[in-house]
């Protein structure tokens, strides 16, 4: 029995998830994309993987750059998770927002939890995503809490 988009959507809205901004570079073209389907693969050695939509603008330049950085968001930037989202004005998305290059070179954001700055080491097509894993090379963390998402809603830890 085959199930319908809306109910495996549904479903799994009902996991609680942190919210991350997957950052990428080639050359001197950045993009980025809200992501959620992102999770730990290996402590030793370090290794993330970041599910991205085959049609997303951020996979290209993943691709050609071989670097990507994942930003975990803090509680108060529901507003950058929805600016990275839309795709309304997405070639903007970095306009008058702070940023550096971490070791790869992918882009950082300021002000997040946690930026992750990794290096693709493989990467496999399923369904219509991209399973991309990246070995971490760099870490910055904040004491700052997390945005969290939950049944199509924000929140935070009570």
């Amino acid at each position: 029995m085959a199930i319908s988009g809306e109910d495996f959507k549904r479903a799994l809205g009902l996991w609680a998830t942190g919210v991350t901004i997957v950052t990428a570079r080639s050359g001197e073209r950045v993009h980025g994309m809200t992501v959620s389907a992102f999770t730990e693969v290996s402590l030793d050695p370090p290794l993330v993987l970041v599910c991205a939509d085959k049609s997303s603008n951020t996979l290209p330049l993943i691709e050609e750059g071989g670097v990507f950085g994942v930003n975990v968001l803090a509680r108060d930037q529901d507003e950058l998770s929805n600016r990275f989202a839309s795709k309304k004005d997405e070639w903007k998305r970095f306009e008058g927002l702070g940023y550096d290059s971490g070791v790869t070179g992918a882009p950082l954001l300021h002000g997040t939890t946690a930026n992750l700055d990794c290096a693709v080491v493989a990467s496999h097509e399923h369904g219509d995503h991209v399973v991309i894993v990246g070995e971490v090379r760099e870490v910055r963390t904040s004491d700052r809490p997390p945005l969290l998402y939950f049944g199509g809603r924000y929140g935070a830890f009570a």
